[in-house]
């Protein structure tokens, strides 16, 4: 009768953990309109006691580890708005805090259930807090949550305004190359490329300046429930530029890649 009984439950967490559970891995890539007027994702039922949870990780009422909603994205995870200034420490220590809380240790004698949820939630608040604790990864999962980038993707073209510095770096770059090649002599084509290289960066700390202040106007516009016309416009902004960045950013690094080769 024992084995019976156990076997009953089983199958009906299995049933239970379907139903809640999304149809792959916790979708970390939810729309805004997934979120409600507070800025959190709408409440639940406890899967053990059926209290209402509001997408948090353990339920107030049985204390039982949660699945979270479907979508629910990285700041959620850690219940913040969708802003870009960050209180470092504060996230930090959350992480501590719900790493110690989730950890599969915790859960060596709970339900299958639980310990799937256990392990699946330890993984996915790595991967949180690893993206939000870095200012430019913060805006860039922004952007793939709002849909305006794909991951793994970023726009290479040069910026208007810098094509005939990238033309004058490129033929510079080929000297150095043929110079290499050939053994000539490499010291009097070294100067102007590290001068090429103090430059762009120089240039990717002013995008990094433009981001930040971009990110400042975003947060406010959060705060003064902005009209989506508005945040739409701060959105593109940051996209725009977001891959200036990335694309001076890949010029600084082959410059400094070939000048370590030469």
């Amino acid at each position: 009768m024992g084995r019976v009984r156990s076997a009953t439950i089983r199958s009906a967490l299995g049933t239970i953990y379907a139903q809640l559970r999304p149809s792959s891995d916790y979708d970390m890539s939810v729309t805004q309109t997934q979120r409600d007027e507070t800025g959190h994702a709408p409440s639940a039922k406890c899967w053990n006691c059926q209290a209402a949870t509001t997408a948090t990780h353990f339920c107030a009422a049985c204390g039982k580890i949660q699945p979270l909603p479907a979508g629910t994205d990285y700041f959620a995870f850690f219940g913040l708005p969708e802003k870009l200034s960050l209180d470092a420490a504060q996230l930090e220590s959350e992480f501590h805090k719900l790493s110690w809380k989730v950890h599969p240790d915790n859960f060596v004698r709970a339900t299958e259930f639980e310990r799937d949820l256990s392990l699946n939630r330890s993984s996915e608040l790595n991967d949180a807090y690893r993206t939000l604790r870095e200012p430019i990864s913060r805006v860039e999962y922004l952007l793939l949550r709002r849909g305006l980038r794909k991951e793994g993707t970023t726009k290479q073209q040069a910026p208007a305004e810098l094509l005939e510095e990238v033309f004058d770096l490129n033929e510079q770059l080929d000297e150095l190359r043929e110079a290499r090649a050939d053994g000539g002599d490499l010291a009097a084509l070294r100067a102007p490329l590290e001068a090429a290289q103090k430059n762009f960066q120089e240039k990717l700390q002013e995008v990094d300046a433009d981001l930040a202040e971009i990110g400042h106007e975003w947060d406010a516009a959060l705060d003064s429930s902005a009209d989506e016309a508005k945040q739409q416009a701060l959105l593109a902004r940051m996209n725009v530029a977001l891959n200036r960045r990335s694309y001076i950013r890949n010029l600084v690094a082959g410059v400094q890649k070939e000048l370590a080769e030469a």
